[in-house]
């Protein structure tokens, strides 16, 4: 994910919490995904253990008006 952070010149902020911190009451109040996520803006671009780079330079390129890529 840094990569893509990198070529589109983003900020990218990485959190990790405990998996009991994850499951918390307080955290779900939160309505933030558990992990593993990856959220642009307030969008969940991707959650679940196959996050791919090109779903997620998708959504990056929507958020940044940009067109899609070719494929």
């Amino acid at each position: 994910m840094p990569r893509l952070g990198q070529k589109y010149a983003l900020d990218v902020e990485t959190v990790a919490k405990s998996r009991e911190a994850y499951q918390s009451e307080a955290y779900v109040a939160t309505g933030l995904p558990a992990a593993p996520a990856v959220m642009v803006e307030n969008e969940i671009a991707a959650q679940g253990p196959s996050i791919s780079d090109e779903g997620l330079e998708a959504v990056i390129r929507r958020h940044l008006g940009l067109p899609p890529l070719d494929k």
